[in-house]
């Protein structure tokens, strides 16, 4: 059997989740199945079952605003994707800037199409602030491919069951398989070199953030919590790409506001690479992600691998990542009925992540059972091989009955 993946993050250009899914069901399900992964940017590899390759995008004739290059982008490389040939015997999308090349995949050349829903379009309304008109065209050409899709794949039940709400999918299409995390390479390291790179005293404790600078990921709000938070620990944000310039000034100004109050914010606004990002997990005492809105939430899992206790909201799949009491403290979101994902009192929301990380933050003991639990779970329930058969037994399914 030959799977073609298809992405618009791949290493080096990745930045999110999918990026980091990608990657690591890429390489493992190549131990099981040939795979050919196509993503956006000048990647090249072939080595043995895996081969990937970049495709570049031409905006020598772009005359449209800057806010839709990223949507003209997609759907050029998806016709890249296929006019290039395709001798796959199924199609693998992964988020919606590659649905159009899977649709025109199935439909020309007549092989099953699967999804895999890191988020939905629907649920992320502020994504209007970066795309403009063009966001009306990710829900079109989201709704379209998982209405049309042989299979879907939810990232958690959370996730199937926005899925069910949102679109019209019959529940035996989606398959829940969760993200995973290779516990070999995220685990607790001792070196502080990246610490002392970037400014942060390896002696003194800290609460981390990592991130992209995006509404989905609540970073605005946790900025807005350091006010309540208890002066005598360093917080440390990896934050960087920000979804637009807007969301990047209102970050700065919350940052700028934070520190003239609070010694030891850092800011870390260039996306750092992965060793950087495992030393700073590494060494962290508790790690925050006060997203509102997320259907997995990998970065608790690379967190909790690294043995660290995670403070985190208890949205979407979050909760069936991280055990609230047992690996770390979940913060309860209440959201705007007119408004899905967005707090309904954000300042209450800003204060009840700070009593948690104060809570953490200055409890020792429970902060080394949550970190000892966390790293355990990583490792039982979420490792890649796992996924990749799980995945590869859809595969079989779909070929089979097509």
């Amino acid at each position: 059997m030959k799977v073609l993946l298809l992405s618009n993050e791949y290493p080096p250009y990745s930045y999110g989740g999918a990026g980091v899914h990608v990657e690591y069901l890429s390489k493992e399900l190549a131990k099981l199945i040939s795979v050919d992964v196509r993503c956006f940017g000048d990647q090249f590899l072939a080595h043995h079952n895996l081969h990937v390759r970049g495709f570049k995008l031409d905006r020598t004739n772009f005359g449209c605003p800057k806010s839709l290059v990223s949507v003209f982008g997609a759907i050029q490389r998806g016709l890249d994707f296929n006019s290039f040939g395709i001798e796959a015997d199924l199609v693998h999308c992964h988020t919606w800037y590659t649905h159009l090349g899977g649709i025109l995949a199935k439909l020309n050349y007549g092989i099953p199409l699967v999804i895999t829903t890191h988020s939905l379009e629907p649920l992320r309304p502020w994504k209007r602030e970066q795309l403009g008109g063009g966001y009306d065209f990710s829900l079109w050409v989201e709704r379209t491919a998982l209405e049309m899709a042989d299979a879907v794949i939810a990232v958690s039940q959370g996730t199937k069951q926005d899925i069910l709400k949102h679109f019209r999918i019959p529940g035996e299409k989606i398959t829940i398989i969760h993200n995973g995390i290779d516990p070999i390479e995220y685990q607790k390291h001792t070196s502080t070199q990246a610490l002392l790179r970037y400014g942060v005293d390896p002696s003194k404790p800290y609460v981390l953030f990592v991130g992209r600078i995006t509404r989905q990921k609540g970073i605005i709000h946790l900025v807005q919590a350091i006010q309540y938070l208890d002066p005598d620990f360093q917080v440390i944000l990896c934050a960087g790409a920000p979804d637009t310039a807007e969301i990047e000034k209102e970050m700065e100004a919350a940052v700028k506001e934070a520190s003239a109050h609070r010694a030891g914010v850092i800011w870390i606004s260039e996306m750092l690479d992965k060793p950087s990002i495992i030393e700073m997990y590494s060494h962290a005492a508790v790690f925050c992600c006060p997203s509102i809105y997320e259907p997995f939430g990998i970065i608790n899992l690379e967190a909790m691998a690294c043995e660290t206790a995670v403070v985190a909201s208890a949205i979407g799949g979050i909760p069936e990542v991280v055990v609230d009491g047992e690996t770390g403290l979940l913060v309860p979101v209440q959201q705007m009925q007119e408004s899905p994902f967005t707090p309904l009192d954000p300042t209450k929301f800003a204060q009840d992540l700070a009593i948690a990380i104060n809570r953490l933050m200055a409890d020792k003991t429970m902060r080394q059972r949550f970190a000892q639990a966390g790293r355990q779970r990583a490792e039982q329930l979420f490792s890649w091989s796992s996924i990749a058969k799980e995945t590869q037994a859809l595969y079989h399914q779909l070929v089979g009955s097509s």
